[in-house]
């Protein structure tokens, strides 16, 4: 069964609270990535699940949802992709003294926002987790073990890296 990667991070037990006067801390769980999915990856996957139409197929309706998501979005209407969720335009915005004062001007950034549709909205019921170290353990390991290929001889005296 597929697993969710993570490592153990330790932070501060307040969020927010600086480095230097952190009192306290605590253990949390971080979740790694195991990599991205490209709309053509993705398109591929579907195509190899029993699928009628080919990757290409796939990939071009895909980015038709994403122009056409995109176009609804800039004219202020929620996007609602079935159990996969919606998206919505959501907006930064810094306050004014006065309502007369309050226009676009104070809308200072503009992008989308996910509600996960009733199949994405726990997960956690159907996920199994696997605890792993750090990427930057994993990194350390794999350069110690790049760099004790090389060291080691082999029988004729030859490094194994050569």
């Amino acid at each position: 069964m597929p697993t969710i990667n993570y490592s153990i991070t330790i932070r501060s037990a307040k969020p927010g609270v600086k480095k230097v006067n952190v009192k306290s801390t605590k253990a949390y769980p971080n979740l790694q990535s195991k990599g991205t999915l490209t709309i053509e990856d993705l398109a591929q996957h579907i195509a190899e699940h029993g699928s009628k139409y080919n990757r290409g197929d796939i990939c071009a309706v895909l980015s038709a949802v994403t122009d056409c998501a995109r176009e609804h979005l800039l004219d202020g209407k929620h996007v609602q992709l079935g159990d996969l969720g919606t998206l919505r335009p959501v907006a930064k915005v810094v306050g004014a003294d006065t309502a007369a004062d309050c226009n676009a001007n104070c809308i200072r950034d503009l992008s989308v926002g996910f509600r996960p549709g009733r199949r994405f909205r726990n997960l956690l019921e159907e996920a199994e987790f696997e605890h792993v170290p750090t990427i930057a353990a994993q990194d350390d390991a794999k350069t110690a073990a790049k760099s004790q290929e090389t060291l080691q001889d082999d029988e004729d005296g030859q490094h194994l890296g050569d």
